[in-house]
């Protein structure tokens, strides 16, 4: 079944024009490159950074070390600002998080359909297609479709819960930890965690054949 369980106080439409900060920040990149300050291939770099590789790398730290810390994991679902904040400065702006928990009975899948509301002091950057307003219709209309859409097939025993984030509230999934990973460390569990899999569009997959556990 398909569950909406946070919504919006208000309408809106789903593709809105660029904020004014938006427009400001683009016309500045756009001067910079042009007097040779900056080049576009450095600012193509940094956004890099801060979308695929520093934010991830927090929140795939948090969900290796909930897998292997009964203690840790209870914390963070239960007290996730006190537990995140080992890791990361959240809240600055008054929003709170809520970690949400895949099972075999529920799987979770985060989307904002005002915006682009996203946890980036430990997801990064949110990537386009989660800014997108095909994204932010279809997760609440259509989840198992946009699910399928990513190579994610759940099954229909399990229900599907649908977390509308807020500039109030932000949603950081906690996946299953595959089989076949019982005795790794935190270092190697880090390296399947994706993204994608804290947001909810995808799993964790077990390790493939001839996967290196020393």
């Amino acid at each position: 079944s398909k569950a909406m369980n946070e919504q919006h106080s208000h309408d809106h439409e789903h593709t809105e024009p660029p904020s004014s900060t938006e427009l400001r920040v683009k016309s500045i990149e756009s001067l910079l490159v042009e007097k040779g300050l900056v080049n576009s291939e450095t600012i193509d770099k940094i956004i890099d950074t801060y979308e695929t590789k520093v934010g991830p790398n927090i929140g795939k730290a948090i969900i290796a070390r909930a897998w292997t810390d009964p203690q840790f994991k209870s914390d963070l679902l239960d007290k996730p600002d006190i537990a995140i904040s080992a890791f990361a400065e959240i809240g600055g702006q008054g929003e709170q998080i809520r970690v949400l928990e895949n099972t075999n009975q529920v799987h979770n899948l985060v989307v904002c359909t005002l915006c682009s509301c996203y946890p980036w002091p430990i997801l990064g950057l949110p990537p386009v297609w989660y800014k997108s307003a095909p994204y932010r219709s279809r997760a609440v209309a259509d989840p198992r479709g946009v699910l399928e859409q990513f190579g994610t097939t759940i099954p229909t025993n399990v229900e599907i819960r649908v977390w509308d984030s807020t500039s109030e509230m932000r949603y950081l999934v906690l996946p299953q930890r595959p089989e076949g990973t019982e005795n790794w460390t935190e270092e190697q569990l880090i390296e399947l965690v994706s993204r994608n899999s804290m947001i909810g569009v995808e799993i964790v997959n077990p390790p493939t054949m001839g996967t290196v556990n020393e």
